[in-house]
Protein backbone atom coordinates (compact mmCIF):
# COMPACT_ATOMS: atom_id res chain seq x y z
CA UNK A 1 0.00 0.00 0.00
CA UNK A 2 1.57 3.70 -1.28
CA UNK A 3 1.67 6.03 2.06
CA UNK A 4 0.50 9.09 0.47
CA UNK A 5 1.03 12.80 1.90
CA UNK A 6 -1.06 15.53 0.14
CA UNK A 7 -1.11 19.44 1.54
CA UNK A 8 -2.23 22.91 0.26
CA UNK A 9 -0.73 25.31 2.32
CA UNK A 10 0.47 28.83 2.12
CA UNK A 11 3.70 28.37 4.05
CA UNK A 12 6.76 27.34 2.10
CA UNK A 13 8.34 23.66 2.45
CA UNK A 14 11.81 22.15 3.08
CA UNK A 15 12.67 19.81 0.31
CA UNK A 16 15.55 18.68 2.62
CA UNK A 17 12.49 17.54 5.08
CA UNK A 18 10.40 16.30 2.55
CA UNK A 19 12.90 13.92 1.25
CA UNK A 20 14.14 12.99 4.67
CA UNK A 21 10.45 11.96 5.26
CA UNK A 22 10.68 9.28 2.18
CA UNK A 23 13.65 8.26 3.30
CA UNK A 24 12.06 7.28 6.89
CA UNK A 25 12.40 3.78 8.20
CA UNK A 26 11.93 2.98 4.29
CA UNK A 27 14.76 0.40 3.10
CA UNK A 28 13.02 -1.62 0.79
CA UNK A 29 13.09 1.36 -1.68
CA UNK A 30 16.03 1.72 -4.06
CA UNK A 31 14.58 5.55 -6.01
CA UNK A 32 13.01 8.27 -4.54
CA UNK A 33 12.42 11.14 -7.20
CA UNK A 34 11.37 14.45 -6.75
CA UNK A 35 10.42 18.01 -8.83
CA UNK A 36 10.04 21.50 -7.29
CA UNK A 37 8.75 24.08 -9.10
CA UNK A 38 9.48 27.45 -8.44
CA UNK A 39 7.91 31.03 -9.72
CA UNK A 40 9.92 32.50 -12.36
CA UNK A 41 10.56 36.02 -13.76
CA UNK A 42 9.46 35.40 -17.13
CA UNK A 43 6.56 33.54 -18.53
CA UNK A 44 5.09 33.59 -22.42
CA UNK A 45 7.17 36.69 -23.07
CA UNK A 46 5.94 38.73 -20.55
CA UNK A 47 7.84 40.01 -16.92
CA UNK A 48 6.42 38.36 -13.92
CA UNK A 49 6.96 40.14 -10.39
CA UNK A 50 4.69 37.43 -8.74
CA UNK A 51 1.78 34.71 -8.94
CA UNK A 52 -1.08 34.52 -6.92
CA UNK A 53 -2.84 30.96 -7.09
CA UNK A 54 -6.32 30.24 -5.78
CA UNK A 55 -8.34 26.95 -5.07
CA UNK A 56 -11.14 25.36 -4.03
CA UNK A 57 -10.34 23.22 -0.86
CA UNK A 58 -12.16 20.58 -0.83
CA UNK A 59 -12.01 20.05 -4.52
CA UNK A 60 -8.54 20.94 -4.80
CA UNK A 61 -7.54 17.95 -1.80
CA UNK A 62 -9.56 15.59 -3.50
CA UNK A 63 -8.14 16.15 -7.32
CA UNK A 64 -4.96 15.39 -6.10
CA UNK A 65 -5.54 12.48 -4.09
CA UNK A 66 -6.94 11.05 -7.28
CA UNK A 67 -3.56 11.76 -9.05
CA UNK A 68 -1.68 9.99 -6.29
CA UNK A 69 -4.29 7.04 -7.05
CA UNK A 70 -4.34 6.53 -10.44
CA UNK A 71 -0.14 7.08 -10.10
CA UNK A 72 -0.03 4.27 -7.25
CA UNK A 73 -1.94 2.05 -9.43
CA UNK A 74 -0.09 2.70 -12.59
CA UNK A 75 3.45 1.58 -10.09
CA UNK A 76 4.55 -0.24 -7.16
CA UNK A 77 5.43 2.95 -5.09
CA UNK A 78 6.30 3.16 -1.50
CA UNK A 79 5.79 6.60 -1.29
CA UNK A 80 3.71 9.87 -2.78
CA UNK A 81 4.52 13.58 -1.16
CA UNK A 82 2.71 16.48 -3.35
CA UNK A 83 2.36 19.86 -1.62
CA UNK A 84 1.11 22.21 -3.73
CA UNK A 85 1.05 26.15 -2.37
CA UNK A 86 -1.38 28.60 -2.61
CA UNK A 87 -1.90 32.77 -2.16
CA UNK A 88 0.65 35.43 -2.98
CA UNK A 89 4.06 34.01 -4.60
CA UNK A 90 7.26 36.39 -5.71
CA UNK A 91 9.66 35.29 -8.41
CA UNK A 92 11.77 32.37 -6.94
CA UNK A 93 9.15 31.00 -4.14
CA UNK A 94 8.55 27.82 -4.05
CA UNK A 95 5.25 26.37 -5.98
CA UNK A 96 5.26 22.57 -5.87
CA UNK A 97 6.79 19.32 -4.60
CA UNK A 98 6.16 16.11 -5.80
CA UNK A 99 8.17 12.93 -5.12
CA UNK A 100 7.39 9.71 -5.04
CA UNK A 101 9.73 6.76 -4.09
CA UNK A 102 9.75 2.99 -5.20
CA UNK A 103 12.14 0.24 -5.17
CA UNK A 104 13.17 0.62 -9.14
CA UNK A 105 14.38 3.84 -11.08
CA UNK A 106 12.02 3.37 -13.45
CA UNK A 107 8.25 3.72 -11.47
CA UNK A 108 9.65 6.54 -9.28
CA UNK A 109 10.79 8.87 -12.74
CA UNK A 110 7.76 7.40 -14.36
CA UNK A 111 5.29 8.19 -11.36
CA UNK A 112 6.25 11.59 -10.62
CA UNK A 113 6.62 12.85 -14.57
CA UNK A 114 2.66 11.21 -14.31
CA UNK A 115 1.64 13.40 -11.51
CA UNK A 116 3.31 16.52 -12.41
CA UNK A 117 1.53 16.35 -16.08
CA UNK A 118 -1.68 15.62 -14.20
CA UNK A 119 -1.55 17.68 -11.84
CA UNK A 120 -0.84 21.13 -14.56
CA UNK A 121 -4.16 19.79 -16.22
CA UNK A 122 -6.61 18.65 -13.89
CA UNK A 123 -5.90 20.13 -10.08
CA UNK A 124 -8.24 23.22 -9.79
CA UNK A 125 -6.16 25.62 -9.15
CA UNK A 126 -6.13 28.96 -10.98
CA UNK A 127 -2.83 30.88 -11.42
CA UNK A 128 -2.93 35.06 -11.42
CA UNK A 129 0.72 36.57 -12.38
CA UNK A 130 1.31 39.81 -11.64
CA UNK A 131 3.29 41.36 -14.38
CA UNK A 132 5.30 44.31 -15.40
CA UNK A 133 1.95 45.60 -17.61
CA UNK A 134 -0.58 44.62 -14.79
CA UNK A 135 -2.32 41.53 -13.54
CA UNK A 136 -3.23 38.34 -15.61
CA UNK A 137 -4.60 35.11 -15.03
CA UNK A 138 -2.74 32.54 -16.81
CA UNK A 139 -4.56 29.94 -18.89
CA UNK A 140 -3.88 26.35 -19.49
CA UNK A 141 -0.93 25.66 -22.45
CA UNK A 142 -1.37 23.42 -25.17
CA UNK A 143 2.15 21.79 -24.46
CA UNK A 144 0.59 20.80 -21.13
CA UNK A 145 -2.23 19.02 -22.13
CA UNK A 146 -0.68 17.11 -25.08
CA UNK A 147 1.96 16.27 -21.86
CA UNK A 148 -1.11 14.66 -20.78
CA UNK A 149 -2.44 13.00 -23.65
CA UNK A 150 0.56 10.78 -23.85
CA UNK A 151 -0.79 9.44 -20.72
CA UNK A 152 -4.41 8.81 -21.69
CA UNK A 153 -3.84 7.79 -25.17
CA UNK A 154 -1.18 4.60 -24.36
CA UNK A 155 -2.14 4.21 -20.38
CA UNK A 156 1.90 4.88 -21.00
CA UNK A 157 3.84 3.58 -17.90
Amino acid sequence: MTQMHIAVQTDDFDVAKEYAHLRENNSQDGAIVFFSGLVREMNQGHGVTGLFLEHYPSMTEKSLQNIAQQASERWPLTHIRIIHRIGQLQVSDQIVFVATSSAHRESAFASCHFIMDYLKNQAPFWKKETREEGDEWVAALEKDETALEKWQEKGEK
